[in-house]
């Protein structure tokens, strides 16, 4: 059986929050200046002009994209089962 860490470690933070902080996490946008930086990040990637420093970054900003994305899934669960 495969167990998702972050599954088992996000849902009961979700669990946790009132709506109205629930529906603001949903809804909280990427600073532009972190966009622009990893969209920078993500050009050099393609085309293979990474430093071991940027790729090391560019897969830090990866993981935790990932991390929020699982997050915020967790708290729209979470919100979905608050309106049934």
């Amino acid at each position: 059986m495969t167990t998702n860490v972050a599954d088992l470690m996000l849902e009961p933070i979700a669990d946790c929050l009132t709506p109205e902080v629930a529906k603001r996490i949903v809804n909280a946008p990427i600073s532009p200046q972190t966009q622009a930086r990893i969209d920078e990040l993500a050009v050099k990637a393609n085309r293979g002009l990474l430093t071991p420093a940027e790729h090391a970054e560019y897969a830090k900003f990866v993981d935790y994209i990932d991390l929020v994305a699982i997050f915020k899934a967790k708290v729209r669960q979470r919100l979905a089962r608050e309106s049934d």
